[in-house]
């Protein structure tokens, strides 16, 4: 049924992708690279000169680990049973696998989930490298809107950790919850009849305190993101895609344009709703890993990675709902570091996206994926097995 998905003129009703089957699958895989043609989106454009990526493949696809279902797999038969879209390794930055699914190429765009959260935290580093704006300061100095919702008493620092005390719940199967009505404001869903319609920023504006302080709970919650692009945009005065574009994308020598969904008044959706293509996720993550460097010039500043890997809260992160799926984790400015030991950084979206990155091993992956279930943990655990023995394979 997926290759045939709206190939028909026009597509018969079973094999028609809609606004309200994008994201379950089989739609999904179809969907998930053509989020353009059914959400309104904005450009994040490439630079004009592409950073090459040179090739140098290596045997990968040998190498066994255990899989979700605890049984011996390896990363050629993973790749082809587990709906990967996309999947590259860099080594020392040049490709040491490429792998292609589902009507994916190196340059296809394909939406990338919460992936979206941790460009966006790169970002913060680099506006606030330019004295845009204070980690520090209150979300209410650049947006004053927010007064009256939980988030008038924190600061830029809680949303870029996650440690804002909020009453959301982020639970992406629940039909009445928080996350479809989350959804609705955003654009990603019809909104059902009878439904009074809301946009995005007003959205985050009803958002309400837990009870927990600010700072001492990591609490996995998107909206924290969509509030902190709209800082970046009142901190420099200029739409989030640019942002991205001019101190992102071009600097690090993106080949093709990625785009970010928006809603119905042009808010940008920084938690989850940007698309790119699986060669320029590689060569973001493989900025990071190179302390964010990329054509030979500064992209990021050195030092926020450093603090990524030196002040993640452990404890805080002890705590959260989300402890069980890395167990000796940290989370700083919307990066998960793995392994404190090795200071083992990972982005991770729903429906099984990743950029994972061991430094000592001088690694880059990337998955781009359209699994059914939204977040599966025995899924993620056996794909960080698999990452982990492909870092094995070149210590």
């Amino acid at each position: 049924m997926t290759a045939a998905l709206m190939e028909e003129f026009p597509p018969s009703a079973d094999r028609l992708v809609t606004l309200a089957n994008w994201r379950k699958a089989p739609f999904s895989a179809w969907g998930f690279r053509n989020v353009r043609r059914l959400i309104p989106t904005a450009d994040i454009a490439a630079s004009g000169h592409a950073m090459e990526l040179e090739t140098s493949l290596e045997e990968i696809g040998h190498i066994e680990f255990s899989s979700h279902d605890g049984k011996s797999t390896s990363v050629g038969r993973a790749l082809r049973a587990t709906h990967t879209d996309a999947f590259i390794v860099l080594r020392r930055g040049r490709i040491a696998m490429e792998w292609y699914g589902q009507g994916m190429n190196a340059t296809t765009p394909h939406i990338i989930f919460s992936v979206s959260k941790s460009i966006c935290g790169m970002l913060g580093g680099i506006l606030a490298d330019r004295g845009l704006l204070d980690p520090d300061h209150a979300v209410t100095e650049y947006v004053p809107e927010l007064a009256s919702s939980v988030y008038g008493g924190c600061t830029i620092r809680h949303l870029l950790d996650m440690a804002v005390g909020i009453a959301f719940n982020e639970d992406y199967e629940d039909p009445k919850g928080d996350v479809i009505r989350y959804r609705h404001a955003a654009g990603w869903d019809p909104l059902p009849p009878g439904e009074t319609p809301i946009d995005l920023r007003g959205f985050l504006g009803q958002q309400n305190p837990d009870g927990q302080k600010h700072g001492e709970v990591f609490h996995y919650v998107s909206t924290n993101t969509d509030v902190l692009g709209w800082v970046y945009e009142r901190a420099s005065g200029r739409p989030y895609a640019e942002l991205v574009s001019d101190y992102l994308w071009r600097p690090l020598g993106a080949e093709r344009d990625a785009y970010i969904t928006v809603d119905a008044r042009n808010a940008m959706r920084a938690a989850g709703g940007v698309c790119v293509a699986p060669r320029d996720l590689a060569r973001f993550g493989e900025m990071i890993r190179r302390r964010g460097v990329a054509n030979g010039r500064q992209v990021v500043p050195g030092a926020w990675i450093d603090d990524i890997n030196e002040h993640g809260h452990a404890a805080a992160w002890a705590r959260s709902e989300l402890a069980e799926m890395f167990p000796q984790a940290s989370y700083r400015s919307k990066w998960y570091r793995i392994d404190r030991t090795r200071n083992v950084l990972c982005a991770l979206g729903i429906h099984g996206q990743w950029i994972y990155i061991h430094p000592e091993a001088e690694l880059v992956i990337v998955r781009m994926a359209s699994e059914a279930t939204p977040l599966d943990f025995d899924h993620v655990h056996g794909w960080r097995r698999g990452f982990d023995a492909i870092a094995a394979h070149f210590l």
